[in-house]
């Protein structure tokens, strides 16, 4: 049987079946990444629901896995080489499992650098930009008096939006062959909604990333992995 007590982790939240991968995880447009690519590659899991609050990702136990106190986290109890891997990070998360599955980074060294070319925009530059937009937008900072951080990333949220409608012209995925890329960068998009900014980002007007995002969430594996683990 394996022995994950080596992951304090495991103590806060127990592994029912300790032989497959442990996802720590919640439905956040970073959260729902790592489930979406279990389910698209058929890597057997478990889910557990690792709240925001402070009582969850600030504890010893998650700290002891992430000390970025961020989730997503996972415990692969059949990594490489037979070892147990411990990894965070939603993007060095989705480049593990698709080298681990051998699916959706690329057939050949060329694809894979443009599929991880696009999973970095994500990463460094769609994601930390939208997430500053809902601080300005919809949380505290829409309180603030001073309106120029929220015009800042409001302009550039609409500037990375015109990046993805353009390169996605006469293309199904960012990369032409649906990847971890489009796995990062749809959930994303998914949270404008929920940010209520999409009427101020002209989200209708961007053709190509309304029909983009209509596939991606009408994919089986996506319906499943945006509410795993659930909220309530």
């Amino acid at each position: 049987m394996t022995d994950l007590t080596p992951f304090p982790i495991t103590k806060k939240w127990p592994a029912q079946d300790p032989s497959v991968l442990q996802l720590y995880s919640f439905p956040t447009p970073n959260g729902v990444k790592v489930s979406i690519a279990l389910e698209e590659m058929s890597i057997p899991y478990e889910a557990h629901k690792v709240t925001l609050s402070d009582a969850d990702v600030k504890s010893p136990e998650f700290l002891s896995l992430n000390p970025n106190n961020k989730i997503p986290a996972i415990v692969d109890p059949n990594g490489p080489d037979g070892t147990t891997v411990g990894l965070f990070e939603s993007g060095a998360i989705l480049i593990y499992l698709a080298e681990k599955s051998g699916k959706f980074i690329g057939a050949t060294a060329t694809e894979k650098a443009q599929t991880l070319q696009w999973l970095m925009f994500q990463m460094g530059g769609l994601g930390p930009m939208l997430g500053q937009l809902g601080f300005f937008y919809k949380f505290a900072g829409s309180e603030w008096e001073d309106k120029r951080p929220q015009d800042r990333y409001i302009n550039e949220a609409k500037r990375l939006l015109g990046v993805l409608e353009r390169e996605l012209a006469g293309k199904d995925w960012i990369t032409g062959n649906y990847s971890i890329a489009d796995m990062a960068i749809a959930p994303w998009l998914r949270a404008l909604d929920f940010y209520g900014a999409k009427d101020v980002l002209g989200w209708d007007d961007h053709k190509n990333l309304v029909a983009y995002l209509d596939r991606f969430t009408a994919r089986p594996a996506v319906q499943t992995g945006l509410v795993t683990p659930p909220r309530d």
